[in-house]
This record gives C-alpha cells, structure tokens and sequence, in this order.
C-alpha cells in the first residue's frame, strides 16, 4: 500500500509537472509571438497615426526609438527581478503591463500618448521575453526543454514577419487602434493560462540586489545621444543643444561605470567587455539588428507616401513580407552553413550582402516601382539572419559557463540599443536631406528619392565596419557552441537565449574534460 502511495504521489508530481510545462509553453510563445508582431508592426502604423493624431512623422518616430531605448535599460533588470522575486509574478508584471500600455496607445487622441505607451511598452516587452524564457528554461529539462525553445523561438519568428501585413490590414479596416486592442485581448488571455498553470521559479542563489542605478543611467546614457542624434541637422551639430546632449550621454556613461564597478550585482559586468570576442559579437548584432530596423522605420514611411509608392497601410505591411519570409526561412539553414564555411566567414558574407544590399538601395530615384525594392530589402533581411545568429551563438560560447548569463545579457541590451541608435540616424538622415532638397526646389518625390538614397548609404556604411568587426568574432572560442546556444539563431532577431543551469552544467563539465 505504501508503495501504492508513493506511486500515486509520483505520478501527481509528473502530471503537475508536465502541466507547468505546457503552461509555461503556451503563455511564453504566445506572449512573444505577440510582442514581436507589435514591435514590428508598429512602423508600418506611423503614417496613420500621424494623419489621425496630427503629429509629423519625424517625432513619431520615438515610439519606435522610445520602445528600444527603454527596453535596452530594463531588458536584464526585468531578468534580475524574476530570479529574485519569482518569474511568474514579474513575467504576469509584465503582461499587466503590456496591457495597460495597449489601452493608453489605442485611446491617444495625442501623438504624445502614443509615444509614451510604446515606452511603457518596451519595459513590458522587454519583461515578457526575459522572465518567459527564463520560465520556459526552468519548467522542463532535456528532449523536451530543447523542442520548448525552438517553439519559442519559432513563435517570436513567425511575429516579428507577421507583424507588418497585420498591422497594416488592421490599420486599414479597423483603423491603427485595431492592433493594440487585439494585442492587449491576446495578451489578457495568457494571465489565466499563467496563473492556473505556471509554476513559480527563482534563483535562491542570486544576491538580493537590484542594479535600479544602472537601469536609470542606462536610460540616462541613450535618451540624450538619441535627442542628438534626431535632432542635430536643425539644430546645428555645434550648437549648444546638441552638444549638451552628447555632454549628459557622457557624463551619464562615467556614472555608468563608477556604479558597476561598485555594487553587488552590476547590470554589466564590465570585466566582460575585455573579452575581444564578445565585444566584437555584440557590436555585430547591434549593427545588424539596427541597421535593418532603421531601413524598415523608412520603407514604412517612403512605401506609404503619395509622392512615392502611394502604398496604404495593408498595401506597405504586404509589401514587407518577402523580407520577413527571408529571415524566417533561413534561419534553420544557419547551423549547416556555420558548420560548412565557418563562423567568421558566415559573419563576414552577411555583413558583405547586407553592405552590397544598401549599396543597391543607394541607387533608389523617384521613378523606382516596388519590384526594384524587393531584392536589396530581401538581401539586407538574409545578411542579417547570417550575421546575427552565429553572433548571437557565439556571445555565450566565447565565455566561462558561469558568464553565459551576463554575456547574453549583454547580447540582449545591444539588440534594443541598436534599433534604438540606428533608427535615429537614419530619421535624421531621412528628414534632414527631404527637407533640404525641397528647399533647393526639388519636388517631394525626388527629394525623398534622395533622402532613402543617402539613408542606406549611412546603413551601408555601418555594415562595412560590421566586416571589419568580423575578424574578431570567433578568434580565442575555447568550446564550440553547444545545440542550446545555436538555438538562439532561430530567434535571434528578437532575443539572445540564456542556457539554463543544467545546460551551464553539462557545458562546464565537457569544458573541463576538454581541459
């Protein structure tokens, strides 16, 4: 009878067990599959937003920046509350939060409100990818934890390429408020699944602290240098305004790296950024996450102007799906071209299509139909599948087991900081060159011909610095990634993927039985 029981009470376990994994399955892919297809929508709705609010499209492109930039300061602290405070309380937070930020966009009568909602929104999205991966890595182990992550990792995939042609079908028959109230609906459905199905998960051996200072000066680093960035052609590169603002990014910076020196459990452990492999990954994936954000935040715009392609909203977000497609479908074929050429060489020829790419989009005149668009946008998408997944396999791969958390972190904050900076540029650009060629007494076609013209020639550029960066990624790699770290390839345009302990483990183990 006593085994009977102990019998009973096993298979009770299991069967909670298994239930917190699909639980934790369902909440966490559907949750990213959202936020992704919001984040990537969303610049597919400025246009609308700017007739509807009267807010000029220049400024509205802080709902773009204003997400990333918050996202890039919360991204590892919403991580470090979850290990602290419990997972499924911060990632339910986050889902909350989400929420309330969709109701505040979708009821904006301002383009004031719609700005500050995409901020608050990027300190939920950045909370919902973080803690529910963590809880995903935490709620099954082996076979079963691997085939979780890929659908994770699948779902965040298949958002960020569905996000543009539902957000402009939406825009374009319920209005752009449609996609914020469906998204918070989508969202209100994953606090049930969460609450009655979720296990709660936590690191006991994490410190208590939280680096709230270094979030803050995160923040406090970016908000000026974007300020700059945006606004600098007006108001002159030496004016006062512009070089306040640079003064604060640096004063905020030494702040920055006074407070990690000096607190229990840094943001950033700047002992990391010695490590000449990981510096060279993450600046990798930041430029070629944020060059193609950057182009993206000007197709939306040129597709949909009437002195251009004259695209609507469904038009602009249908026309965009041949570049997600090409994200999506080669991403499996990431491992087998990394294990033929080789992981520099893969990084290298992604850089070198994404540069020859924007080099092509340089040559774009007012008399471009879209068919001439298509295979430049195709081929910046698939050099950036090629470079940042390999780079993001390699940020965790180039450390010690016990920093693969910090390094993706790392990895984590560069992807938003990127989209952040390079959508900024590229606005300037966009906006400063259409402006000064209307003055010369160009027409708005060719003026905005131009001004996407002179855009990717700034993107292109960053991409020939991205080769150069090549030569360091992957020099010094003491292991080979393991199949853990090159699944984050599969979603590495949305997130790095932290291995979990018992990975870290079996990974620390192999390491020393190489040694």
């Amino acid at each position: 009878m006593g085994d009977d029981a102990t019998t009973s009470v096993g298979s009770a376990g299991s069967a909670t067990a298994r239930r917190g994994a699909l639980g934790a399955l369902i909440a966490t892919s559907v949750s990213a599959l959202v936020v992704n297809a919001n984040t990537s929508a969303v610049s597919i709705l400025i246009p609308a937003i700017s007739a509807d609010t009267g807010t000029p499209t220049d400024t509205l492109q802080w709902a773009v920046t204003g997400y990333s930039l918050v996202g890039a300061a919360v991204i590892v602290t919403s991580g470090s509350l979850g290990d602290v405070f419990g997972r499924r309380k911060i990632f339910l937070g986050g889902l909350l939060l989400f929420i309330a930020s969709c109701v505040l966009i979708a009821l904006s009568q301002e383009g004031i409100g719609v700005i500050a909602g995409r901020c608050i929104q990027g300190a939920a999205g950045a909370t919902i990818l973080a803690c529910g991966m963590s809880l995903l890595s935490a709620s099954s182990t082996g076979k079963e934890q691997m085939r979780a992550v890929t659908l994770w990792g699948a779902a965040s995939a298949v958002g960020a390429a569905a996000g543009p042609l539902v957000g402009g079908l939406l825009a374009s028959t319920l209005g752009w408020q449609g996609l914020f109230w469906i998204d918070a609906a989508i969202a209100a459905l994953c606090i049930p699944v969460t609450l009655i199905a979720v296990l709660e998960s936590s690191d006991p051996t994490r410190p208590r602290s939280i680096d709230i200072a270094g979030t803050v000066l995160i923040a406090a680093i970016l908000a000026p240098l974007i300020f700059a960035l945006t606004n600098g052609s007006a108001w002159g590169w030496g004016s006062i305004q512009t070089l306040g603002c640079f003064a604060i990014t640096i004063g905020a910076t030494i702040g920055f790296v006074l407070v990690e020196r000096s607190v229990k459990a840094p943001l950033l452990d700047l002992a990391l950024l010695k490590n000449k492999v990981l510096v060279g990954a993450t600046l990798s994936i930041l430029l070629g996450s944020g060059t193609v954000n950057g182009i993206m935040f000007i197709v939306s715009l040129y597709f949909q102007n009437p002195a251009t392609l004259d695209m609507d909203a469904f038009q602009a977000g249908l026309a965009t799906l041949p570049v997600a497609a090409a994200a999506v479908v080669l991403a499996p074929l990431i491992t087998p071209i990394v294990g033929r050429i080789g992981v520099r060489t893969t990084i290298a020829v992604g850089f070198v299509i994404m540069s020859v790419s924007f080099a092509a989009l340089a040559f774009v005149t007012e008399s471009w139909t879209y068919a001439l668009f298509v295979l430049p946008l195709i081929g910046v998408a698939a050099g950036m599948s090629l470079q940042n997944g390999p780079c993001s396999s390699i940020s965790t791969a180039c450390v010690e087991p016990r920093e693969v958390g910090a390094a993706s972190g790392i990895s984590n904050m560069a992807r938003y900081v990127g989209a952040a900076v390079m959508t900024a540029i590229v606005a300037s650009v966009y906006g400063s060159v259409s402006a000064n060629r209307i003055a010369d007494g160009a027409s708005e076609g060719v003026a905005l011909a131009d001004a996407f013209s002179w855009s990717s020639i700034a993107m292109g550029i960053w991409c020939v610095l991205g080769i150069a960066l090549a030569l360091l990624v992957a020099r010094g790699v003491t292991r080979k990634p393991t199949e853990f770290e090159y699944a984050a390839a599969a979603a590495s345009t949305s997130h790095t993927l932290t291995p979990p302990a018992d990975v870290v483990e079996a990974t620390s183990s192999a390491a020393g039985r190489g040694a």
